[in-house]
């Protein structure tokens, strides 16, 4: 079984658990693998690499993000979340519209934003959230992040709802700290959903439990996976090639230009290899197998676990 699976992952397991669940019922012959980890009281789109894809990841998880969810006001977590203890409260002065508008300006557009204490960042190899375990905060390096569109709106006069589109590698905890701090009150993020990955949508994705692999829904095929990368059709035999990594391949294949990835494609619009840029030419990034099935035989068809 190979390629992209869209999950809504539901509030309450990890990633991983997600993982465990699917691969419990492909088989323990396919790989599966997560983009993108959402922690486990997030719900919505996460995808999943299935066999061969797995070798794709990289490609695909540099994909910008889209999001819902509420931000609580009037109390500050040490995890940033509702999983946390409060940490500090404080009155939450009256705002409108018109503040909010404000607000969701200023932490509009590029910045740099720190990783928070309870994150998978390592310091001296060490996960972060390990030292704050142990009741430890360090200084974080900050990140360049982008947000291209952040709106709020009140559902109370102490919960924000949000929708926010941005770049990988942003934290809306820490976001939801920051837009508390701009109205003048502690805050932490309540709930979150994840509505968008790269040009998948929650749309397509299907629910956790729902999902069997004899079926149709939540599947993208490996090559419409990468669809937004541009390609190259190879003839049977420079395909072969390929997939070997050989490098005479490379001598056929067109200057790189702006492009970072390059497909190179079989006659029957499978992906035989993905190219990466290196500096005025095209190395091997990944070679991918002729077999790309969507479905496996072989599959076990049990939706328990």
């Amino acid at each position: 079984m190979n390629g992209l699976l869209l999950l809504d992952k539901p509030d309450g397991i990890t990633s991983a658990e997600a993982v465990r669940r699917v691969k419990v019922r492909v088989g323990r012959h396919v790989k599966v693998g997560h983009l993108g980890t959402l922690d486990p009281f997030a719900t919505g789109l996460l995808p999943l690499c299935l066999g061969e894809a797995t070798k794709i990841a990289q490609f695909l998880n540099v994909a910008d993000k889209a999001y819902t969810g509420v931000i609580q006001l009037g109390a500050a977590t040490d995890t940033g979340d509702r999983t946390g203890s409060v940490t500090e409260q404080g009155v939450v002065a009256p705002f409108d519209a018109a503040a909010l508008a404000t607000v969701a300006a200023q932490w509009t557009g590029e910045f740099l934003q720190s990783p928070p204490m309870y994150s998978a960042v390592k310091r001296d190899g060490v996960p972060l959230y390990k030292l704050a375990r142990l009741g430890l905060e360090v200084e974080r390096t900050p990140r360049p992040v982008r947000i291209d569109a952040l709106a709020l709106h009140a559902e109370t006069s102490l919960r924000l709802g949000f929708t926010v589109a941005c770049s990988k590698g942003t934290y809306i905890r820490v976001l939801a700290e920051e837009v508390g701090r701009a109205l003048g009150a502690p805050a932490h993020l309540l709930e979150l959903r994840r509505t968008e990955f790269g040009r998948f949508s929650i749309e397509r994705a299907v629910k956790l439990d729902a999902w069997t692999p004899d079926g149709e829904a939540g599947l993208v095929a490996i090559g419409a996976a990468l669809a937004h990368l541009p390609s190259v059709a190879l003839d049977a035999v420079a395909a072969q090639g390929a997939r070997q990594g050989k490098a005479e391949v490379l001598r056929h294949l067109p200057a790189p230009g702006i492009e970072a990835e390059l497909l190179l494609l079989d006659p029957d619009g499978c992906v035989a290899a993905v190219m990466v840029r290196a500096g005025a030419n095209w190395r091997y990034g990944r070679v991918l197998a002729a077999t790309q099935a969507l479905h496996s035989r072989t599959a076990v068809l049990a939706t328990s676990g």
